[in-house]
């Protein structure tokens, strides 16, 4: 595979492939099993199951559970969210920035999957950190309205505005559904300008794909079928 991308650090099945590109990385040069799925990403909630379809659907997330599908979606600022089932038999990817986060974005990619909550496991790929993200009130209230404990993941700053955590934030909501199992995190796509694109710090840029395969199916002693 090309260097330019990183792989998802989490305990996925070996019948699972996920990462990030990085820039200059392309989606093409990766051995992966199928062809991605693209998506007219629309800041929602709408998700779709892997196909081949005519034209990219308007959706935010997708959902594969067959040999050779690929889950993909584009950011440059925003949560690049990837989903696996412990026994490696479903995959999802889901595009979380604030907006889709504050649709229910997470929530719906996960009630499409096939398996419990609590038997997925979740990595949250390179966005913008609370540090740099800085939001208005209205970004706030669209959270705190629904769930008045996500005030935790904002903090006020010097310009009466609000710096806004979307990891914690996508952990919060997935938390509220059931899933137990996250891992990634941590990245920041606007202060790590060698690796990453960012919406934020250059608006005319390019976009990271991140990405979920499933290369075979596994049983659930782990072993491929």
């Amino acid at each position: 595979m090309s260097g330019d991308w990183i792989a998802a650090d989490w305990p996925a099945p070996r019948s699972v492939i996920a990462g990030t590109t990085l820039r200059g990385g392309d989606i093409a040069s990766l051995d992966l099993p199928g062809d991605p799925c693209w998506l007219e990403q629309v800041h929602g909630a709408g998700v779709v199951m892997v196909a081949h379809y005519d034209a990219p659907p308007m959706a935010d997330a997708s959902l594969g559970r067959a040999p050779g599908d690929v889950c993909v979606v584009r950011t440059a600022d925003c949560l690049p969210v990837l989903f696996c089932a412990a026994d490696g038999t479903e995959i999802a990817a889901a595009h979380a920035g604030w907006r889709g986060l504050a649709s229910g974005v997470l929530e719906a990619t996960v009630a499409g999957m096939a398996h419990a909550p609590d038997r997925l496991m979740v990595w949250l790929g390179p966005a913008i950190s609370q540090r740099a993200f800085e939001v208005g009130g209205e970004v706030r209230d669209a959270f705190v309205k629904t769930d008045p404990g996500a005030a935790a993941c904002f903090l006020p700053n010097e310009r009466g505005r609000w710096q806004a955590d979307l990891y914690e934030l996508a952990r919060r909501r997935l938390s509220g559904v059931g899933v137990r199992a996250f891992f990634g995190g941590g990245f920041c796509t606007f202060t790590d300008e060698k690796r990453f694109f960012s919406y934020r710090r250059n608006a005319d840029c390019g976009r990271m794909v991140s990405f979920v395969a499933l290369k075979t199916l596994e049983n659930t002693d782990g072993d491929a079928i």
